[in-house]
Order: structure tokens, then C-alpha cells, then sequence
């Protein structure tokens, strides 16, 4: 028998084993990749739907491999969820595998154990673990010799052109060029565009090796698509109120902030519905119990951000709905990508919002550094200097998030180095390639354009999104409302109405005081550290509402928006905040009101401040001082720089600690907007100094 024909023979009997049919035969492609792996070994870049079964190459390619004496495969994974899924999925199909994540630090060292006894066939990894300074180390040296095959899960994460760019899969670069000659490569994904193949490419042909890429046909035959306008963000809860149980089985329903997702899970649940809430704000522990409740029916839909997106696996998901949509494309097929992948029918319904460039543009970070970020990173660290990310944030005007992810970027291109109690410069020279950056930028505004016309096209959607991702074979797909006409109804219940209409309506957000100073404070001429002192904190605060909520953000965000003129709030805002107040229960009824100076909103603050203490019947004793003038600071940046550009910058006038004195009580300290909490942390404090018995903060808006 031909070589190929028993390698086949083999591979499609292992291949029955992992998905439990006697039947079982491979789709188009599906072996060819594993021979290009197995008797060749390739560099092998496969793009194809989700569904297809890339996760059969590599675990019957890993297989074969072990069979010939060769070490385990390490599968490089982007996430949790991912991970649990391909665990899972390996031990159906007898292989034994094992990951190494931060969720399971107590079981590394039994799992490099059972990899030094060759007990292990595939070990699964982040790509952010591949640059831990001990893994790094200590383990990674000794995989590289032994692997068997490297595997790179949803590669479009290479590149930034991507996406969902991750800095970390940059490394992956040098992995695969330090790799013995002859291991094969495996990179995996369903959503990369013509561009994000050839950058991929670039990056698995170190050495000028030969990739041999397999590109599929990525329309899905099982999906319906349709996009339903409707005119508000009520109508589009209504909408799901009126037809969420007549969505077939299973689904996800998707939001563009927590806030949306958390309030409407919120709204569905009183009204009857099985539903919970995943967001980056929910607990990994109930990440995963929601993960299980979705899979196994026992909740209609999980209300979900982005967080739920690559690696979640349940092939009989039956519908996808977004509320609001996504800024690319490519972003959106990968998330309805998720539904349909093991039945042959599944909905797939938008429901675009007004807001929906505004939220885009809002939430617009970048994975490009930024050049001025950049050099104070590197001066920061000076030769022979080691800072934790804490300690850079004292010296680099930037939140936790980004400066993270500008580490990353540096640490990719050589500049700096993650090492045990921080980060280091290399020493090497680094430039900015701003025509680089100015390119991936326009790319993205282009993204969005892109989605904007996918919701206005009269042509099939199921085409456009496989068009968009440059694949050759996209024809209409005869299902779509486009093709077909509208396959849902736009009708709302007067019920449904009423009840999304007052979801709306609610008002009302905690805003938790600050009770611990950021580190590095005196780096910055301010010398405080550790936890505020009783007689400086502030109390428990209240908001109208987040600038991302479905009801009262898109009315806040026009108030505060730079350009909406300065004015004095009209009622319906003015009775929306009475009632944050009326609901608040406070131990002790202020005594009186004291705004915050603005210099974009006096007008607006003032009007609000002088609009309680009427309603409270109580004193409004005007604006805080300023006499050092106003606060260089401005949205954004961490919070060790906030502090600093208001340090002091409030007082009360003499006649104010008078007053005080004479009326002891709680003060309502009134502002627009609460972004770090810095402000009013400091102007409570001198309130408190000048002898307010309390301070309560109130804020039209807390920004997210």
C-alpha cells in the first residue's frame, strides 16, 4: 500500500476516535494538512471556518508524530476558554493533554513532571506565558528541544492588521526560528483577510522556509443573516423582550459595553428569561459556570461582551444577536462564527444603534505605542534599572492596560525586556515607524466604514463578510433577508415596551470612594502613600449613570460631549438626578451643597448644584476655590498622574470653616464627571480639612 495511503488509514481511524463516529471521514484539506505536517514537515498556515475542524489536524497530526517518537506538540492557545475546550476535546480522542495558565499555578510542577516521564502528548499554553521570566527560563529551553510540532491557535493574533492583534504572539516569530530543523509548524484561523495571511506568512517562513497555506471556502451554509433597524435602544430591547424565546435553541446575545450587557441580562431575567450576564467584569470562576449553563441549555443565552468570543464551543448554538454592532467586519464573523457549527440551521440577527460610532470611537484604543510613551518608557529605565509596572506608572502618563500592552510592544521589538521583579532596557536601539502605524490606523477607520456598509447593503451579507475576508469562492448564500427577504418580524409587544422603557429609565450608579494612595507618588512631588486617613476619606457617591448605559448614556455622552455648548441642565436630567437622590439612604441628610469648578461646564454644574440644594432646601455655599489655578490634567492616563495634576489644587475660604463649624454635618459635592475619582477624592479632602463632618460625592456621569 502507498505510503500516503496508510498514513491516511491511520489518521482517519484516529480521526473517528476523537469526534466518537465509525463513519467519520475527513473534509477537504483536512488530511492534506496533516500529511504536509506529519511526512513533511511543514510550515503550515490553515485558514478556515470556524466548524471546519482545525483542531482534528493538530490533535491527529500530534498523534502520528508521537507514534514516531517524537515529543509532545505545544499548542500555543489565547485563552481559558479555548484551553478548556481543547482539553477536553484531546482527551475524547485519547490524547493526553495538559495546560500550563495562570488559573492553574498549583499543578505546574506535577505537569512538568508528567512531561519529563513523556506523559504528556499536547501542552497547552498562552502566548503571554511564553515570555514568563521562570517559564521562560526554566521549562521553555528543554520544550523547544523536545517538541513535536508547535501549533499556533488563532493565528491572526500575529499580526497587527488582525482584528484582535495580541503583541505577545510577535514572539512567536523567534519560537518558531529557534525550533530544531525538520519540527513542523501548524498556525490555525478562521477570520484573516488577504493581508493578515501574507504577514502571517512572513512570520511562520523564518529562514526563507517554504509556507504551505490551505484556504477554504469561509461563507457558512448553516447561518441566516439579517439586519433589523430599529429607532432606539427601547425598541431594541423591547424587540428581545417581545422574540427572545422563539430564537431557536441556544444563543448569545452581544453588547458593545459591560453596562449594556449587565442591564440587559438584568431587564430579561425580571422578566422571566434564563439568562446571565459575561462580561471582563465577571468572575473567572462564573465565566466558566456560565460557559457549562450555556452548553448545556439550561439558560436560553448568555448576554455577552467581546469577552466571550474566541474558543467558546458549542456546536448547536442557535442563534447570535448583537445589539449594537461590532467596528469590523471580520470582528463580527468571528463572533456569529460561533453559531451553527454542528447543525444546519442557526439565526444571526444585528440590531444596529445610533451610538454604535460613538461607542467605537469611545472605547478606540490602540495596540500601536505611542511615541512620546515610548521614550519615557525607556528613559524611565535606566541601564541597570528594574521597574515593576507599578513603579513605571509613577514615571509614564499612562493607565495599566495600555502601558501593559505598550511593554509588550517594546519587549517584541527588542527594546526592553520582561526579567524576575520587572522590566529592563535592553539597550537596543528602538524607533517609531509612524507610517507603519499610520497605516494600521487608517485600516481601522476603514473597518468601520466597512461595517457601516454591511448594515446598509442590499446585496447578500453572508457575500460581504466572506468578501471582506478575501475569500475567493464568496457567492450569495440564498438565506440572508437579502437574498431571501426579512426571515424575523419587527413587530414589539405594548407590554415589552413598556417594561424595556422603564429598564431605561433607571437611574442611579455607586461610586466607591478611593481608599489607597497610588504608589510612587513622591516620584511626583506629592508625599502621600499607603491608605487615606480617616478624616480624608469621602463617602460612598452616587451618578446618575454610566456614559456607557443603554438608557441615560447616549444623552450623557451629548452633554459632555466638547462639542455641546455649556448650559444649564433642563428638567427631565434635573428630576432624573432627585431621583438617584431620593433613593439614596445616607445615615445623615446633607447639610449643604458645594460644586465642583469647571472650566467646560460651569454652567451645567452650577445649574445642577443650585437645582438640588432648592429641591433639598438646604444651602448651596457656591464653587470650591481654585488658587493655584486649574488643573493641568485631561481625560485619561493612570492614576498616579491624575493625582498629581489636582494635588492641592482645591481649598474652602475662610468664611466656609466658619460655617462648618457652626453646621456639622454631611456635604453634597457636586461634579459632571467622574472618570479616576481623583477629583473629588481631593476636594473632599479639603472639605473634610476645613471641617465638613463628611463628604458625598454626586456626579452626572461616571465615565464607565
Amino acid at each position: 500500500m502507498p505510503q500516503t495511503a496508510v498514513l491516511r488509514d491511520q489518521a482517519t481511524s484516529m480521526l473517528q476516535s476523537l469526534v466518537g463516529t465509525a463513519d467519520a471521514d475527513f473534509h477537504d484539506g483536512q488530511f492534506e494538512a496533516i500529511e504536509a505536517l506529519v511526512e513533511g514537515g511543514r510550515r503550515a498556515l490553515v485558514v478556515q471556518r470556524t466548524g471546519w475542524g482545525k483542531s482534528a489536524v493538530y490533535f491527529v497530526a500530534s498523534l502520528l508524530l508521537r507514534n514516531r517518537g517524537a515529543g509532545p506538540t505545544l499548542i500555543v492557545s489565547p485563552l481559558l476558554a479555548l484551553m478548556r475546550d481543547q482539553v477536553a476535546a484531546a482527551a475524547r480522542a485519547g490524547v493526553r493533554a495538559e495546560a500550563i495558565n495562570s488559573a492553574n499555578q498549583t499543578d505546574w510542577d506535577d505537569i512538568t513532571a508528567k512531561l519529563d516521564a513523556n506523559q504528556v502528548d499536547v501542552l497547552l499554553v498562552s502566548p503571554e506565558r511564553l515570555n514568563n521570566p521562570a517559564f521562560r527560563e526554566r521549562h521553555l529551553p528543554e520544550l523547544m528541544r523536545r517538541t513535536g510540532l508547535l501549533v499556533i491557535d488563532e493565528a491572526h493574533c500575529i499580526s497587527d492588521w488582525g482584528h484582535d492583534f495580541r503583541p505577545d504572539y510577535r514572539r512567536l516569530r523567534e519560537l518558531v526560528a529557534a525550533l530544531p530543523q525538520g519540527v513542523p509548524v501548524l498556525a490555525t484561523t478562521a477570520t484573516a483577510n488577504s493581508r493578515v495571511v501574507k504577514d502571517v506568512e512572513e512570520q511562520l517562513g523564518t529562514g526563507g522556509t517554504d509556507v504551505f497555506t490551505l484556504r477554504g471556502k469561509l461563507a457558512r451554509e448553516s447561518l441566516r443573516l439579517g439586519v433589523l433597524r430599529l429607532p432606539s435602544p427601547r425598541a431594541r430591547l423591547a424587540w428581545l423582550l417581545t422574540h427572545l424565546e422563539s430564537l431557536p435553541g441556544s444563543g448569545i446575545i452581544y453588547a458593545l459595553t459591560v453596562s449594556a450587557a449587565e442591564d440587559t441580562a438584568r431587564l430579561l431575567r425580571e422578566n422571566g428569561h434564563a439568562v446571565q450576564a459575561y462580561t471582563g467584569r465577571t468572575d473567572p470562576a462564573d465565566r466558566e459556570a456560565a460557559e457549562t449553563a450555556l452548553k448545556r441549555n439550561e439558560v436560553k443565552a448568555l448576554i455577552a461582551t467581546s469577552a466571550l468570543g474566541m474558543g467558546f464551543d458549542k456546536p448547536d448554538l442557535g442563534f447570535v444577536v448583537h445589539l449594537g454592532a461590532p467596528s469590523s467586519p471580520v470582528a463580527y464573523y468571528q463572533q456569529v462564527g460561533r453559531a451553527g457549527r454542528g447543525t444546519p440551521n442557526a439565526d444571526v440577527l444585528l440590531l444596529p444603534g445610533a451610538e454604535d460610532r460613538d461607542i467605537w470611537e469611545y472605547f478606540a484604543t490602540s495596540s500601536m505605542p505611542s511615541e512620546e510613551a515610548a521614550h519615557q518608557v525607556l528613559e524611565a529605565l535606566e541601564p541597570g534599572a528594574v521597574l515593576s509596572t507599578p513603579a513605571l506608572e509613577a514615571r509614564v502618563n499612562l493607565k495599566r492596560s495600555p502601558l501593559e500592552l505598550l511593554l509588550k510592544v517594546l519587549d517584541v521589538d527588542g527594546a526592553v525586556r520582561k526579567v524576575s521583579g520587572g522590566w529592563e532596557a535592553t539597550g537596543h536601539p528602538w524607533s517609531y515607524d509612524a507610517e507603519r502605524y499610520r497605516r494600521i490606523s487608517e485600516a481601522r477607520v476603514a473597518e468601520q466604514r466597512a461595517m457601516l456598509d454591511y448594515e446598509s447593503s442590499s446585496a447578500c451579507r453572508m457575500e460581504f463578510l466572506a468578501s471582506s475576508l478575501d475569500d475567493p469562492a464568496a457567492s450569495p448564500c440564498g438565506r440572508c433577508d437579502n437574498c431571501a427577504g426579512p426571515w424575523y418580524s419587527g413587530d414589539i409587544g405594548s407590554d415589552a415596551a413598556d417594561n424595556a422603557g422603564q429598564a431605561l429609565s433607571r437611574v442611579g450608579v455607586e461610586l466607591e470612594p478611593r481608599g489607597q494612595w497610588p504608589s510612587g507618588m513622591d516620584k511626583l512631588g506629592v508625599q502621600v502613600k499607603g491608605k487615606l486617613k480617616p478624616g480624608e476619606l469621602v463617602g460612598n457617591g452616587r451618578a446618575l449613570a454610566r456614559m456607557t448605559d443603554l438608557g441615560w448614556g447616549n444623552r450623557l455622552r451629548e452633554l459632555l460631549a466638547d462639542s455641546t455648548p455649556d448650559a444649564p441642565l433642563d428638567a427631565a436630567v434635573i428630576d432624573a438626578c432627585v431621583r438617584v437622590l431620593a433613593q439614596w439612604t445616607w445615615d445623615s441628610r446633607p447639610v449643604a451643597v458645594v460644586a465642583m469648578p469647571s472650566r467646560r461646564h460651569p454652567q451645567l454644574i452650577g445649574s445642577l448644584a443650585q437645582a438640588l440644594a432648592d429641591v433639598g432646601r438646604i444651602p448651596f455655599l457656591g464653587v470650591l476655590e481654585i488658587p493655584q489655578g486649574w488643573p493641568p490634567g485631561h481625560p485619561g492616563g493612570n492614576s498616579a498622574f491624575r493625582l498629581a495634576s489636582v494635588w492641592d489644587r482645591f481649598s474652602v475660604p475662610p468664611e466656609g470653616q466658619a460655617w462648618f463649624a457652626a453646621n456639622p454635618g454631611p456635604v453634597l459635592l457636586v461634579d459632571d464627571l467622574a472618570d479616576s475619582r481623583w477629583t473629588l477624592t481631593v476636594a473632599g479632602r479639603a472639605l473634610r480639612t476645613a471641617g465638613a463632618g463628611s463628604v458625598l460625592p454626586f456626579a452626572l456621569a461616571l465615565r464607565a
